[in-house]
């Protein structure tokens, strides 16, 4: 394909992405007259779904996310540098409504099976670096700062264009290392996987380990590995929504073993447990919602105010970003060259949700990992998402269903998902070191440290650095070598902070 023909191409896909027609299918004007209004709005038939496949994706994401309600509220419990903690029951309905409002938007106007919810990093970065130094209305504003400076780089194009720059190997790899990512989050929700003490570990031993002292112990791992299977092995004999029935069927499991061997919530991790007690409908307090203040940020430095949003939007821009370039791809939503159609309005409503969460008193919303089991289960449009936003807006009253389906039971999506996205291997060089050496920091990092910053951060500078000593310091172009300047800090914020003499 020439280079006329390429950009020919793309100003047709923009052209599309601007307008609110259906995309057209190959060989065809338009969409026929046929279809229902629902597959003309969402392009369904147009992206190889059906309305079946897509509502049975939206569930499974669903199921496979809606632990943050829980565990959000976990997080952001402790006190902030007045000693005031923020009511559990409100963090719930503040959680619950952000995911809601940006997932339904995600859906109606981007059209992409993106599901969002309080970012756990972002979440991370808010309650132990922010909220010490300020009061949790300062802590919230902090979120809508971070929100707008990315939208401002959604706006001027910045941020589409920093995707774009990175190159197609590394694409790639940083959908194998969220992969690897989101098993080893599988993993290690399901208690297959536990750290040991310290660091490094207790002297001498292993930093991590199977289950507890090498062995794999209670019921709930049990269910965790029984779930796994199950879904291997519908997919084997390619069951539809395999994914969705294991999910069901582990939920069963567990409901089965909790009730016949005597277990209490306790005994499932504190958090979701296959029970319901009390009753089935909560009102939602929305007592949080607003309390945002910029007043007595100052009091805190300027240096301080601005490593903090420096982390923040760098927490929230780069885990959203090789979120949806691996899910893009998951999902056949990309073009050959990576770039995926529509992704200005994905970015802005990432964005938006950032500023959301800070006023809704949930933390920035960011594009969820988890998204990827409903890609697995066959979603490829926004009918999807939509489906996921009504699953969080049930919760706001229905809160208790919420936590039915036990982590580990859910987890068990996360490992079959990774295995799924591992598949892009296939297209990187492996006997090309400029290509393979990026790619496996790429990887591999991302579940090592727990980050899918530091896996992008590691590769774009291992990428670059290659280019230069082969005496092709041009080819990466200018944005890129920006991107390992800027990683180069983050990685070494620790030493600047302390030069600085930041807290």
């Amino acid at each position: 394909m020439t280079q006329s023909h390429t950009g020919q191409d793309r100003g047709r896909e923009r052209g599309r992405d601007r307008a609110r027609d259906p995309e057209p299918d190959p060989g065809r004007g338009g969409p026929p007259a046929g279809r229902s209004r629902l597959d003309r709005c969402f392009r369904i038939t147009a992206r190889g779904s059906t309305v079946a496949r897509e509502v049975r994706g939206g569930v499974t994401t669903f199921m496979a996310m809606c632990y943050i309600l829980l565990l959000n509220p976990v997080i952001l419990s402790v006190p902030d540098a007045t000693g005031a903690q923020l009511d559990a029951g409100q963090l719930t309905t503040a959680t619950a409504f952000a995911a809601a409002v940006t997932t339904l938007a995600m859906g109606v106007l981007g059209n992409v099976p993106l599901a969002l919810a309080a970012g756990l990093s972002v979440s991370a970065v808010v309650a132990f670096q922010v909220a010490p130094e300020m009061t949790w209305a300062n802590a919230m504003a902090m979120c809508v700062v971070y929100g707008g400076v990315i939208i401002l780089l959604v706006a001027t194009g910045m941020r589409e264009l920093i995707m774009n720059a990175i190159p197609l190997a590394l694409k790639h790899a940083i959908t194998m290392g969220i992969g690897l990512f989101v098993c080893l989050i599988g993993l290690v929700q399901a208690g297959f996987v536990t750290s040991m003490d310290g660091p490094g570990g207790v002297a001498g031993e292993k930093p991590v380990q199977l289950g507890v002292h090498d062995q794999l112990t209670g019921w709930p791992v049990l269910c965790f590995a029984v779930t796994v299977l199950l879904i291997f092995l519908l997919q084997v004999r390619r069951v539809p929504g395999a994914i969705l029935v294991g999910i069901v069927g582990g939920t069963v499991l567990a409901a089965a073993v909790h009730q016949l061997t005597g277990m209490t919530r306790k005994d499932w991790g504190g958090l979701n447990a296959p029970e319901i007690s009390g009753s089935l409908v909560s009102a939602p307090d929305f007592g949080l919602f607003g309390d945002v203040s910029f007043r007595g940020m100052a009091d805190v430095g300027g240096v301080t105010v601005a490593v903090i949003v420096f982390t923040l939007v760098l927490a929230g821009f780069f885990d959203a970003m090789g979120t949806i370039i691996g899910i893009g791809q998951q999902a056949d939503l990309v073009d050959s060259d990576g770039r995926m159609p529509g992704l200005s309005r994905a970015l802005a409503i990432d964005g938006a949700g950032g500023v959301l969460g800070g006023v809704a008193g949930a933390s920035g919303q960011t594009v969820f990992v988890e998204s990827t089991a409903g890609v697995g289960d066959g979603a490829r449009t926004g009918l999807a998402s939509v489906v996921t936003g009504l699953g969080f807006t049930l919760c706001l009253f229905f809160t208790p269903l919420a936590q039915v389906i036990p982590t580990q039971v859910a987890a068990a999506a996360l490992v079959v998902i990774g295995s799924m996205m591992m598949s892009n291997a296939r297209h990187i060089d492996w006997n090309d070191p400029a290509t393979s050496i990026p790619v496996f920091l790429t990887t591999v990092l991302m579940p090592f440290t727990y980050s899918i910053t530091a896996g992008i951060a590691a590769g774009v500078i291992a990428y670059v650095a290659i280019k230069a000593v082969e005496g092709r310091w041009r080819e990466p172009g200018w944005l890129m070598w920006l991107l390992a300047v800027v990683f180069l800090v983050y990685f070494s914020l620790g030493p600047i902070e302390g030069w600085l003499g930041v807290r």
